[in-house]
């Protein structure tokens, strides 16, 4: 069966969670990252003017930084026309333009620092920029109509098929960094040209065969080339590059009919969901590379869990959705983007985190320096620009896209994966999805159109619903974590309501950090402690078993707290015997974990103690 995306250019987010967040991120974050980027002379780059001694030497990736920043603000186009914002684009555009080398090459480092090194440096990040050029491109190109960056980027194309495929004279044949593969879908998707689709197959299936071995970077498994992509079977390497991988073979997969590309994309997703992916949906155990580890390694205060990773998860998850209607594909989006994904941005959009750890413990910190020995952590302070700044544009482009994630379809049915309230028209049928959700789990679905048959998720976190079509209880059949309606009268009005209430979650006992703890989530959101909220330092207490807990909406927040009966650890002996611990009954109140580090610095932990 076909399944097809309904894209966000025909769902409109009305109200609720995701809607307000959309408005800032409209209002404040696109001009926020914009101002840094500009004091840091990533769109002055593309003036190719640069000489040595001059400031703001170009880097390596900062392409992508401008091209995520402007596939953002085109999404935002599309709904809402600003001229000074587009005469902006144009600028920039022009530019390219102007400085386009006569073969179709761009790319505002090597043109200016390295004239003599193109496509000889396989970590450098060149295809990796063409790629996100090309989705800004295709973006700009929808959200206008404007045809010349499109035009220059396809010119682009051309050149990196010549030198890759026809000539075979660049120095490396797959990219360190992978991104063009899905950019190249997403470019064949638009214009329907073969050349595009050929492309992208042919990096996807010289990945993997023979690569030059020159840094650690270009280690194998660090970049998914230690064996060809249909014989992988577990997640490796650097996340980002991983998932953006993923995603294109899953792309690819559904566009070719390639089962043994769709084999390798099912058993990779349920390596990463059942092995190596913390609970708020990030991904990333370590620094070193950015990178996947082993099975069960998921330390909290070393988290790497990169916000780019979470996103790229979510792009891998929502390519899954479209393979197979199966929850689990759904359930990590949602996962991702109530967590990891929007811990990664501030409450009032102006700064952000790259990593974002699960604990945060200020002593722990200071004993590592005791030694002479400093273990680096990540940060505990929000900011507004990194030197390597690509979550802050991936996060803008995707909360600007929210709309691509809530529907698909068949020929007859209509599969509602995401509960964001919204207006949608999927091709005749006009759709009205209404609530408050995450805060409560009632959810009003209204059709007017031709589909015969409604399929909503079932959360993955939901032990209860009820059902009621026209204002009738329901009993729909459920298939791999979807219930299914039938919707064949021309208006048909369908009510949900799922059963949301804090629970405690515990993990798989070889993740040893989380052994003897658990983690408090209500619906969607995990939840963590912070010092600032409570009597005592976060590891001093434990939270009682079985919970009590109360939750309320907090405005602050834009979200739910919970507050759960718990203890404080009062002894001062360093060792004493269990009989004779003395407990000091508290309230422990949870914030939303995307929340955390919102109120200045604080201790914090996802993992909390238990007192049975």
């Amino acid at each position: 069966m076909e399944y097809k995306k309904n894209p966000f250019e025909n769902v409109d987010l009305q109200g609720g969670f995701f809607a307000q967040r959309q408005k800032i991120n409209k209002d404040i974050t696109l001009y926020a990252v914009k101002s840094r980027f500009e004091e840091t002379g990533r769109f002055d780059a593309f003036k190719c003017a640069w000489e040595e001694g001059m400031p703001h030497k170009p880097h390596i990736f900062w392409d992508s930084d401008i091209a995520k920043w402007i596939e953002s603000a085109a999404y935002i186009l599309h709904k809402e026309k600003n001229a000074q914002l587009e005469s902006y684009i144009d600028d920039i555009v022009d530019l390219i333009e102007k400085n386009q080398q006569q073969d179709g090459y761009f790319n505002t480092y090597f043109i200016v620092v390295e004239p003599d090194n193109r496509f000889s440096i396989r970590d450098a990040h060149e295809l990796y920029c063409a790629g996100h050029l090309i989705e800004a491109a295709i973006a700009y190109y929808k959200a206008t109509g404007k045809k010349k960056f499109l035009n220059l980027m396809c010119k682009y194309v051309d050149c990196i098929e010549r030198v890759f495929v026809l000539e075979k004279t660049a120095e490396f044949t797959t990219p360190g960094h992978e991104e063009i593969e899905l950019a190249l879908v997403k470019l064949y998707e638009l214009t329907r040209e073969e050349k595009y689709l050929r492309l992208s197959l042919y990096f996807i299936n010289a990945r993997g065969r023979k690569e030059s071995v020159e840094t650690f970077f270009l280690e194998p498994l660090y970049s998914q080339s230690h064996e060809p992509v249909r014989r992988q079977k577990e997640a490796v390497g650097h996340c980002v590059r991983a998932c953006y991988l993923y995603t294109a073979m899953a792309d690819l997969a559904r566009i070719t009919g390639d089962k043994e590309l769709k084999s390798a994309c099912e058993a990779i997703f349920d390596n990463i969901i059942n092995r190596r992916m913390y609970i708020t949906g990030g991904i990333g155990s370590t620094h070193n590379g950015e990178r996947f580890t082993r099975d069960w390694d998921l330390p909290n205060s070393l988290a790497y869990a990169e916000t780019c990773a979470a996103i790229s998860l979510c792009f891998f998850a929502l390519r899954m959705t479209l393979l197979e209607v199966n929850s689990k594909y759904a359930d990590i989006v949602e996962r991702t983007l109530f967590n990891s994904i929007i811990s990664g941005i501030s409450l009032d959009g102006e700064s952000f985190f790259y990593e974002n750890p699960l604990e945060i413990s200020s002593v722990e910190r200071e004993n590592s320096k005791a030694g002479g020995y400093k273990q680096r952590f990540p940060i505990t302070g929000r900011v507004k620009v990194f030197e390597c700044s690509c979550c802050p544009p991936n996060i803008t482009r995707l909360i600007a896209s929210l709309g691509d994630y809530i529907y698909s379809y068949s020929e007859d049915t209509l599969f509602v994966h995401q509960y964001f309230s919204n207006k949608a028209k999927i091709l005749d049928t006009e759709i009205t999805l209404s609530g408050d959700y995450p805060n409560n789990g009632s959810l009003s679905l209204e059709l007017r159109g031709a589909f015969k048959r409604v399929a909503m998720r079932i959360p993955s976190w939901c032990n209860e619903y009820s059902l009621f079509v026209g204002g009738k209880e329901y009993e729909g059949e459920e298939s791999k974590g979807y219930v299914y309606i039938n919707a064949d009268k021309p208006c048909c009005k369908i009510e949900i309501n799922f059963e949301i209430k804090p629970v405690l979650l515990m993990s798989n006992p070889f993740v040893l950090n989380n052994r003897g703890k658990v983690a408090l989530m209500r619906g969607p959101i995990v939840y963590c402690l912070e010092d600032i909220d409570n009597e005592s330092s976060v590891f001093n207490l434990a939270v009682s078993v079985p919970l009590k807990a109360s939750c309320a909406y907090d405005n602050a927040f834009g979200a739910f707290c919970c507050e759960a009966d718990g203890v404080l650890i009062e002894n001062k002996a360093l060792y004493f015997r269990s009989e004779n611990v003395k407990k000091k009954p508290v309230k422990l109140k949870f914030i939303p974990y995307f929340s955390f580090a919102n109120r200045g610095e604080s201790d914090m932990r996802v993992w909390c103690d238990i007192d049975v």
